[in-house]
């Protein structure tokens, strides 16, 4: 039987980040880069930008867990010992042998700094080569050309835009873009866009 990843715990990491899975112990070292960012949940369809939404966001996210639906990490940036966020499996069918790299938000403090390359880089690594998925999905807001760019830089391929997709929490229906990685793609992809994190 193929394995999950809910089987065991699931620590990713490598010289500058170590994903751990999201835990309320988290909250405290999180709260801060939420208040203190507050454009990051701009293109969220559920906004958290106070504690109170904050810890919603945690239990939902342990709830997904549970349910095996979707698996939450928290961002630790080994370069400032500090937590910078948030990423996430999801929509995972191991039916189809497909799930959704998403859910991400990182402090501004840590953009532009290869942190989320590094994220990138693990859990792609760890769904096609550990648990042997056979397609990698990110799904973003029309509007947020910042996402779409870092998913491009990474060597996801644009398959299309669906209409009036999802509902924002300002009763905006969103535009998705749909992009993928395939299991038969990753190793030039791993090999060329990721290059730089072995040099």
């Amino acid at each position: 039987m193929k394995n999950t990843i809910f089987d065991t715990p699931v620590i990713l990491e490598n010289n500058g980040v170590r994903l751990e899975p999201l835990a309320q112990r988290h909250y405290a070292s999180l709260l801060p880069v939420v208040l203190e960012n507050p454009d990051l949940l701009k293109f969220s369809p559920s906004p958290f930008g106070t504690p109170e939404a904050l810890q919603d966001y945690f239990d939902l996210a342990l709830q997904q867990r549970r349910q095996q639906t979707r698996y939450a990490f928290a961002i630790f940036d080994k370069q400032t010992d500090t937590y910078a966020g948030s990423t996430s499996f999801g929509a995972i069918s191991h039916e189809h042998s497909r799930l959704q790299i998403g859910w991400t938000w990182i402090g501004k403090d840590f953009q532009q700094t290869g942190l989320n390359r590094n994220c990138k880089y693990l859990m792609l690594q760890y769904a096609f080569e550990e648990l042997r998925f056979e397609r990698i999905e990110f799904v973003t807001d029309a509007r947020n050309f910042q996402s779409q760019k870092a998913i491009e830089a990474i060597g996801g391929r644009f398959e299309g835009e669906l209409r009036s997709h999802t509902l924002m929490s300002d009763g905006f229906r969103r535009n998705s873009r749909y992009y993928s990685i395939l299991c038969e793609e990753w190793k030039e992809i791993k090999e060329t866009r990721f290059a730089p994190l072995f040099t």
